[in-house]
């Protein structure tokens, strides 16, 4: 059973505060995402020092299923990968690296091949996995990340990569239309899409980062 339970079991949450599944920025697709990530505050009046970015794969970079960069972002993808270099840019995909569909890991290693980037294996699914992506972070002090507010997650699901992104205290980023067209999206994507205008329309803002030294 691939039942993804982390987010059954989170999006309770949003009973009590919707706010967590709203993006601090919205972007059509991959190719509109800011770089470097921080430029996308300048004009809102909000001040973020993001060192590292956590990418989602499905419908963000890459059609579902597919193991490489949607082939019109491949440019953009170079640059992000240029700004943050290293293990600064991490995929956290709930199909390739979680252990409980990607079992022995093929998957990820097949997405690392093909996009140079380092692919998380974790146990919990997003949007519950907040401790282990700030556990691998401080694994390696060369990314410079101290805090989740020094995270930015970038995804194409609210109640996985935004709800992710707010739950530990990061940056969220919202790919909105992403790679698949919208007929051929889930009934749970566009069901997401009238959530996230509907909160908005009713002036709900997704919570800000802070960082324990502000």
């Amino acid at each position: 059973m691939n039942l993804n339970l982390s987010a059954s079991a989170n999006v309770t949450r949003l009973l009590f505060k919707p706010s967590l599944c709203l993006p601090h920025h919205t972007i059509p697709t991959f190719n509109d995402l800011p770089i470097p990530l921080d430029k996308a505050f300048l004009s809102k009046g909000l001040k973020s020092d993001i060192k590292a970015v956590v990418l989602d794969k499905d419908d963000c970079f890459a059609y579902p299923d597919s193991k490489e960069v949607y082939e019109p972002y491949k440019q953009h993808f170079e640059a992000l990968r240029k700004e943050y270099p290293g293990r600064r840019l991490l995929v956290v995909s709930n199909t390739a690296g979680a252990t409980s569909w990607d079992r022995h890991l093929k998957q990820a290693a097949e997405v690392e091949k093909s996009t140079g980037v380092y692919v998380l294996p974790h146990s919990v699914k997003k949007p519950g996995c907040g401790a282990e992506i700030m556990a691998y972070f401080k694994q390696h002090p060369e990314t410079g990340v101290t805090d989740p507010s020094h995270v930015a997650v970038v995804g194409d699901r609210l109640t996985t990569d935004m709800m992710l992104a707010n739950m530990m205290g990061g940056w969220g980023f919202w790919v909105r239309d992403g790679v698949v067209p919208l007929q051929q999206k889930s009934i749970f994507s566009r069901m997401e899409r009238n959530l996230a205008d509907f909160l908005a329309s009713r002036g709900v803002q997704a919570p800000r980062p802070f960082s324990r030294s502000d």
